[in-house]
């Protein structure tokens, strides 16, 4: 066991370049520039300006020193900056630490050129679309489980056979009919599925983190307006408000609400559910009456 772990330790240490080489290519970096390695920040900017005359391309067109000034400037970006450079220096001293002087190269190399607002809209991207493709597969599912239910198929006869008037139709229209029918029926049957809903771009992670600050100021608004107008004025409830009361009361899905007759309402409202005592009143009620029905 240990053989294999000290032959897999050499395998990565053959992969990975010198600690010192990530830097500086082969090269050293205070070579590069002609400095000791104990020089001050103005000796390593005073070197790198004199080699800078001497080797830039404006000032020499050769091939060669083109090349060597590239490995200059690079000398310089590590050496000028105390962070960079005292990774270097533990580099030089610390070969045997491939794996972490590697992380701290590449660290500090691209940290500082990735912007943090540009990491963080890529990231609500990604969570965003892997959100809405996983919406968008359930909601599908949903739908192919329910157009299999004899419901959805007896009720998809009873469609056509309304539409023609009890007539069959022609062989040649069937499939014509047949696609408006289920176009036609499937508004209805979205509303029949339960913890499943068609995806939203506003439903999205991404964009309700965009919304966040509108959503938490629009949350507040209308708490302080609740507040000023039923608790402060002591205002009767409006019509929606009072529904929003019932709804709340009886835990019921919003799309239930919303497709219930709106007779039904009425009688549910008019009972103010959101009252303690009502609520336990119409609770038992209910309960009752499949006792009678026996």
């Amino acid at each position: 066991m240990a053989a294999a772990s000290q032959l897999l330790s050499l395998f990565f240490l053959l992969l990975l370049p010198a600690c010192d080489a990530i830097y500086c290519d082969e090269d050293d970096c205070y070579d590069l520039l002609g400095v000791k390695q104990d020089a001050n920040a103005s000796d390593i900017k005073k070197a790198y300006y004199k080699l800078s005359l001497k080797h830039h391309p404006d000032k020499n067109p050769d091939p060669e020193s083109r090349k060597l000034f590239v490995k200059i400037a690079n000398a310089y970006e590590i050496l000028k900056d105390e962070s960079t450079r005292a990774q270097y220096d533990f580099a030089i001293e610390h070969p045997e630490e491939v794996f972490y002087n590697t992380a701290q190269y590449y660290r500090a190399y691209y940290g500082h050129k990735t912007d943090p607002r540009a990491v963080l809209i890529g990231l609500l991207l990604i969570v965003s679309a892997f959100q809405y493709i996983n919406q968008l597969t359930r909601y599908n599912q949903a739908m192919k489980s329910v157009k299999q239910t004899p419901a959805y198929k007896n009720r998809l006869k009873a469609l056509e056979y309304e539409r023609t008037g009890g007539i069959a139709s022609k062989k040649k229209g069937i499939k014509q009919v047949d696609k408006k029918v289920e176009e036609e029926l499937s508004n209805e049957v979205e509303l029949q599925i339960h913890g499943v809903e068609k995806p939203s771009v506003w439903r999205l992670f991404g964009v309700q983190f965009i919304l966040w600050p509108y959503s938490v100021g629009k949350a507040l608004t209308w708490k302080i307006c609740w507040f000023w107008r039923y608790r402060v004025k002591k205002l009767p409830y409006t019509w929606e408000d009072a529904c929003y009361l019932t709804w709340i009361s009886l835990q019921i899905p919003a799309n239930a609400w919303k497709n219930m007759d709106e007779s039904r309402k009425e009688d549910l409202v008019r009972r103010h559910l959101w009252e303690k005592s009502n609520m336990e009143r119409y609770t038992s009620g209910t309960r009752k009456e499949p006792k009678r029905r026996r």
